[in-house]
């Protein structure tokens, strides 16, 4: 299988599944969600893509696919993903994998595309702090706060010698980590139930195919994606600067 970039991660496994399914369609934000759990579990990108063929491959032999439906979602993947996520563990003990992972973050990109990818998010910070001013000024200080936070990160990028954007990365998911509490704390409660129940509509024929730390998870980043959306934040994840 040929090497993909490390942080190209969304956009690889978006793409993969579009052509496994024939249509470029929209991936839903449960999709979306579902790749950020195998994300933040470390889940490589090869072992995605071969549970995707496999959960495809099952798939064609059900009554569903004979009756001319099609594989909608990557939640039909799960258990194949994890699967094959398993047998690369099993496959690469003693290999070192973590050496190679963290060269391939290295070289992922250019310190332009990093400092173009901060400056851009720190404007949509400041822009979306300003406009909660007024209304949910505790949140707002919150908002800026994060914005403070990712401007102090831009010396990490113009700092000499070999960029580590595994660290920078942690970082970031500690900035993400913060104002998402302070978004929770603050949001409407309309807005919560809404999106849970939205949430509970999406996972309810993959219900029985997840174990409860899976469906926890799955939960927590599609809620926090609908709330970063809400209040018009920018990811601060490197995941998301292709």
């Amino acid at each position: 299988m040929a090497a993909f970039n490390y942080f190209n991660y969304f956009t690889e496994i978006e793409e993969y599944f579009w052509r496994k399914r024939g249509a470029h369609l929209l991936v839903s934000p449960l999709d979306w969600a579902i790749v950020e759990t195998w994300q933040k579990a470390g889940i490589p990108l090869p072992a995605v893509l071969k549970g995707i063929d496999r959960a495809f491959e099952s798939y064609a032999r059900s009554r569903r696919a004979a009756g001319g439906r099609q594989l909608k979602s990557l939640a039909y993947c799960v258990d194949a993903v994890l699967d094959a996520a398993e047998e690369e563990r099993e496959a690469a003990a003693g290999a070192g994998p973590s050496a190679e992972r963290k060269r391939d973050a290295q070289e992922s990109f250019s310190r332009e595309q990093l400092r173009a990818f901060f400056s851009r998010n720190v404007e949509r910070i400041a822009s979306s702090g300003v406009a909660l001013h007024t209304t949910q000024p505790e949140l707002a200080a919150r908002v800026d706060e994060a914005r403070s936070r990712l401007s102090e990160m831009l010396p990490l990028i113009e700092s000499p010698g070999a960029l580590d954007l595994e660290d920078l990365e942690r970082r970031l998911t500690v900035v993400e980590e913060k104002l998402t509490a302070a978004l929770t704390s603050n949001a409407p409660e309309e807005f919560l139930v809404g999106v849970r129940r939205e949430m509970d509509r999406q996972l309810a024929p993959y219900r029985r195919k997840m174990t409860s730390a899976q469906l926890a998870q799955l939960e927590r980043q599609y809620m926090q994606k609908r709330l970063w959306e809400r209040y018009n934040l920018p990811r601060l994840s490197l995941f998301y600067l292709t």
